[in-house]
């Protein structure tokens, strides 16, 4: 049974929510540890209240809120993601018919690779969500900064070639030049 999201570029699938991406986060922070269990103490505070208030089970309450607050979580961790819908650089997302290009740059002696998107020509810059300031390094308008350690760019092409469309590039900038990885 062929699937809608089995070709590159198409549309998301239920498996393409999860699984079928590519996802660099940002390192573990206090801040985001505390408003997960920040989270997680009202929902089950929330839960024995209503348990004892209504005389309900309060069960249900923690079971319906935990996929939200995961996903919020997962939310403020992502950097930088791509799957068959198009790529997200912080909050802000891109469908794919947008971008023609994915470049990435690592910036000597920094703890950072930067991942960009070249859009194509007329295509809007998307409205909202935080974006960095513009780069020397980086010659894509739109971009995120990704620990280094966390990035791999081997596993990305190969992400790429699965689950983006076909005319989407990846080029790596460096003081070189540029050239498209392989």
């Amino acid at each position: 049974m062929a699937q809608a999201g089995s070709r590159p570029g198409a549309g998301p699938t239920r498996r393409t929510a999860r699984w079928e991406r590519y996802r660099v986060t940002h390192p573990f922070s206090a801040r985001d540890q505390a408003g997960l269990w920040g989270a997680i103490a009202g929902v089950v505070g929330l839960a024995v209240l209503l348990g004892w208030a209504l005389d309900m089970k309060g069960g249900v309450v923690i079971v319906a809120a935990l996929p939200f607050i995961v996903s919020w979580y997962e939310n403020r961790r992502t950097a930088f993601q791509f799957d068959a819908a198009g790529a997200r650089f912080g909050t802000v997302p891109l469908p794919w018919s947008d971008i023609t290009q994915l470049v990435v740059a690592t910036p000597e002696g920094g703890a950072h690779t930067l991942i960009g998107a070249r859009l194509r020509p007329g295509a809007p810059l998307p409205a909202g969500g935080t974006l960095l300031a513009h780069d020397p390094e980086m010659p894509a308008p739109i971009h995120v900064a990704v620990p280094r350690a966390k990035f791999d760019l081997r596993k990305m092409v190969t992400k790429a070639r699965k689950y983006a469309p076909a005319h989407l590039r990846i080029v790596v900038a460096d003081p070189s030049g540029e050239h498209v990885a392989a």
